[in-house]
C-alpha cells in the first residue's frame, strides 16, 4: 500500500500541496487554505475545479472549498451584529480569509490517513478593518472520507460575532439530473425572489438558477447522481444552515472563471453559519464548523 504523501507544487501563481493516500488525492492552495480538487481512486472527482479557473494571487479560485470568514456573502446582508465587527471602507464578498496566505502548521499520518492543519495568523488582530484577536485554523483529514474542521477561538476579552461557510463546489454528471436529499420540508430564503421565506416541497431538483439559504438543516444531506451511480454524502457539525447555489446559463456566461457550460457539472452546497445562525464567541470561547464528504454507490 502506498505511503501517504504531502508534496509541494505550484499552480499558476499559487503555492499548493498535493495530498495522496492509497484511496484518494487532494490539492490545496496556501492562499485561503482552499481545497482545489478532491478525487477518490476509480471515481469521478468529488469536488469541482472550473476548467476556466484563474490561479492568481489575491483572487479566490472557482473550485473546491473556499473558506468564507468572518462573514458570508455580502456583508450588508448579514445581521447587524456581524456588520458591527467590521470598520473598513469596502467589504469584500465572503469575508477576508479566502484570498490571504495561510500557514501550514503541520502534517501527520495515522492509520493510512493524512491530516494537515493550516492557520491564518492575520486573524489574530491584523486583518484590515477587522481588529479582533481570533485564532483561526482549518484541519483537513484525508482518509476514507474527507473531513474539514474550521475552528475559531476568541483570544480577546470582548465578544466576536461571525458568519462563515465552507463554500463547497461538488462535481456532478449533470446538475439537471441530480437531486439533493435531506432538505424536504425545510424553510429556506429564496434570494432570487426578493429574499422571500418559503418551504421546500420534496427533494430539491434543478431547472434554473438556484441561490437559496436553507434553515435549520439536518446534519446529513446528500447529492444523488444517477448517471454517475453515486451518492455524495455531507455530514456537518456546528452548523444549522446551508446555501445551495448553481448559476445556470446566463449567470455562468457572465463569470470570467467559468466556462459557458460549466454550470452543468457543478453544484454548491455550502455548510454554513448564516442568516440567524451566526456564531457569537465570548472571550476565550471557540467554535468548530465541520464537514465530512463521502461517497457511496447507488
Amino acid at each position: 500500500m502506498p505511503t501517504p504523501q504531502v508534496e509541494s507544487e505550484k499552480h499558476g501563481e499559487l503555492n499548493c500541496w498535493r495530498l495522496t493516500t492509497a484511496n484518494a488525492e487532494l490539492l490545496i492552495a496556501q492562499q485561503g487554505a482552499q481545497i482545489l480538487s478532491y478525487q477518490r481512486v476509480g471515481e469521478p472527482p468529488l469536488l469541482w475545479l472550473s476548467e476556466s479557473a484563474i490561479l492568481r494571487q489575491g483572487k479566490s479560485v472557482r473550485a473546491g472549498v473556499p473558506v468564507c470568514w468572518p462573514w458570508f456573502g455580502n456583508l450588508q446582508r448579514n445581521p447587524s451584529s456581524v456588520q458591527a465587527m467590521y470598520s473598513g471602507s469596502e467589504a469584500p464578498a465572503h469575508g477576508l480569509a479566502r484570498t490571504r496566505d495561510w500557514q501550514l502548521l503541520g502534517a501527520e499520518q495515522h492509520a493510512g490517513a493524512l491530516r494537515v492543519t493550516f492557520e491564518l495568523p492575520q486573524a489574530q488582530g491584523q486583518l484590515p478593518g477587522w481588529a479582533h484577536d481570533v485564532a483561526l485554523t482549518l484541519t483537513v483529514e484525508l482518509g476514507d472520507a474527507l473531513t474539514l474542521t474550521l475552528t475559531s477561538r476568541n483570544q480577546g476579552q470582548h465578544p466576536v460575532t461571525i458568519s462563515q461557510a465552507l463554500h463547497s463546489y461538488f462535481a456532478v454528471s449533470d446538475v439537471r439530473q441530480v437531486q439533493v436529499e435531506g432538505v424536504e420540508g425545510l424553510g429556506y430564503i429564496e434570494t432570487l425572489a426578493d429574499w422571500e421565506q418559503r418551504q421546500q416541497q420534496g427533494a430539491l431538483t434543478f431547472c434554473g438558477e438556484t441561490d437559496r439559504i436553507y434553515l435549520d438543516t439536518p446534519q446529513q444531506l446528500s447529492i444523488v447522481d444517477p448517471h454517475w451511480g453515486r451518492r455524495i454524502t455531507l455530514a456537518s457539525s456546528g452548523s444549522a444552515s446551508a446555501v445551495i447555489w448553481n448559476p445556470w446559463t446566463e449567470r455562468a456566461r457572465a463569470l470570467a472563471d467559468m466556462a459557458d457550460d460549466g454550470w452543468q457539472g457543478m453544484l454548491c452546497i455550502e455548510t454554513a453559519n448564516v442568516w440567524d445562525d451566526v456564531v457569537e464567541l465570548q472571550g476565550g470561547a471557540s467554535h468548530s464548523l465541520g464537514l465530512t464528504i463521502g461517497s457511496e454507490k447507488l
